[in-house]
């Protein structure tokens, strides 16, 4: 199966797409293994998985979620945390069984442990269903780092100074962004059953061109998306605009 790309008016609009996939895969399957995603992209869809959960009756209680990552150095009652960000923006708005959400632990005392823990914890729920996924400017899929090998696993991540910009917003100043960050690895993402990727915006035109119409390259870790044989991107208008085949789905 080629990669299914889908163009949408704007990033709202892409975003209810995403949810509504989303939705789907869980009214079909309510087991669902769902991996998720983090960051100012995936808000709007957090938004409607739970207006789905309030007004459609979308039921969360069964399905396990695994999120792709977490900063180094950073609790999970943290504000700037992944697992806070969680809570705010998902968990805490729908009937998520708090034990069944997974995020890796940036606090562990022994994080090579933690990591061979997660990918054991993400084995031992038969592996990911349905994973989402955003972009990063350098082409960065979870937080694998442009070179990140592609059979790359749940591990401890140096971040680079571009991405470490992209999420200075969330912290009072560039020097309190975390340099490290433990991450699902390329080889992990890849086997999820199937991978939904969001991107809005003009500013991931370029990289987004790269990912789905460049050669398949470590240096832009999405590229191995095109190694998957069940992967679907959502765009809007916008972050489709460097696209060279514009023979895609806009609906």
């Amino acid at each position: 199966m080629a990669m299914e790309i889908i163009v949408q008016p704007d990033a709202r609009t892409a975003a209810r797409k995403v949810a509504e996939l989303i939705g789907q895969s869980l009214a079909a399957q309510p087991g669902l293994v769902l991996g998720l995603a983090s960051g100012r992209t995936m808000e709007p869809v957090y938004e409607e998985l739970i207006r789905m959960h309030r007004q459609d009756g979308l039921d969360f209680s069964r399905c396990r979620t695994f999120n792709l990552d977490e900063y180094i150095g950073l609790a999970a009652d943290d504000p700037r945390s992944f697992h806070y960000f969680m809570r705010r923006h998902f968990f805490d708005h729908v009937n998520i069984v708090s034990s069944h959400a997974h995020l890796p632990d940036g606090m562990a005392s022994d994080l090579e442990a933690e990591c061979r823990h997660y990918e054991k914890l993400i084995a031992a729920n038969g592996g990911i269903a349905f994973q989402l996924l955003g972009i990063g400017l350098n082409g960065h899929i979870g937080f694998n780092e442009p070179e990140s090998p592609l059979d790359s696993r749940t591990r401890v991540q140096e971040l680079s100074p571009l991405t470490r910009a992209q999420n200075a917003s969330s912290f009072p100043s560039l020097e309190e962004v975390p340099q490290q960050a433990i991450t699902m690895g390329i080889g992990t993402i890849l086997e999820a059953r199937r991978c939904v990727l969001l991107a809005t915006g003009l500013g991931k035109a370029k990289i987004v061109a790269k990912a789905i119409e460049g050669p398949l390259t470590t240096t832009v870790a999405a590229t191995a998306l095109q190694l998957h044989p069940n992967c679907t991107v959502v765009l809007d208008e916008a972050a489709a605009s460097a696209l060279k085949n514009k023979i895609v789905a806009r609906e």
